[in-house]
């Protein structure tokens, strides 16, 4: 009887697996995109519904992934015939093009590696809907899961994008239902003398000493 493979369950902060596998897009590894993001998003399987609207949401959102510096990458355990099938099936009905790779992982090595097989979900082979966004030093800033029955908001993720990028380039946090645009939080004082400063600051809105937002 075969072991059950250790299963990996990445964190935000941790470094990305290495990946090396085939993709509708011939071979590919994370080292492909140097300096740039990742939305590395797994689905259950080929030709299915809710995969298949995902995959069109993903693709008609691809643009604004692409402005952001973001490259998407699909993930199923399928073959490459499988994969090649389904994007042309969904160019050819739906009238949509999907522009981005998908690895064939039918070894399952990115799935695990990544923590994508749930089997009280959806057994032993099939991937739930994971989202791993991984930043140019390949470290993952945010993980989504979502069950087999409901699919992904892609404005969620492409919000969630920019709130990472945001953050980071004006090392400040994004509150609740945060959009570009608005107002951001700005770290809360951590002595006496920064809690005297921010009192006196008049560029930030104030709701409470630890609490106080400013415009970008």
């Amino acid at each position: 009887m075969s072991e059950t493979p250790t299963v990996s369950l990445p964190r935000i902060g941790d470094q990305a697996p290495a990946i090396n596998s085939e993709s509708t897009h011939g071979p590919l590894t994370l080292d492909d995109y140097e300096g740039k993001w990742i939305v590395l998003f797994s689905h259950p399987a080929d030709f299915t519904p809710v995969c298949t609207t995902e995959f069109i949401g993903f693709a008609e959102r691809a643009d604004d992934f692409a402005e952001r510096n973001v490259q998407l990458i699909g993930n199923s355990v399928d073959s490459i015939f499988s994969h090649l099938a389904w994007v042309n099936a969904i160019e050819e009905k739906q009238g949509v093009k999907i522009p981005f790779p998908i690895i064939a992982d039918l070894d399952l090595k990115v799935s695990h590696a990544y923590g994508m097989i749930h089997p009280g979900e959806g057994g032993d082979t099939a991937a739930v809907r994971a989202v791993f966004v991984i930043d140019p030093t390949r470290k993952i800033r945010a993980v989504i899961y979502y069950p087999m029955n409901a699919g992904r908001n892609i404005d969620e993720i492409v919000r969630l994008v920019d709130a990472l990028q945001t953050a980071d380039a004006n090392t400040v946090s994004c509150p609740a239902n945060w959009r570009p645009g608005d107002d951001v939080v700005v770290g809360a004082p951590r002595t006496a003398e920064a809690l005297e400063e921010r009192k006196a600051d008049e560029t930030l809105t104030k709701k409470d000493w630890y609490l106080a937002t400013k415009s970008l």
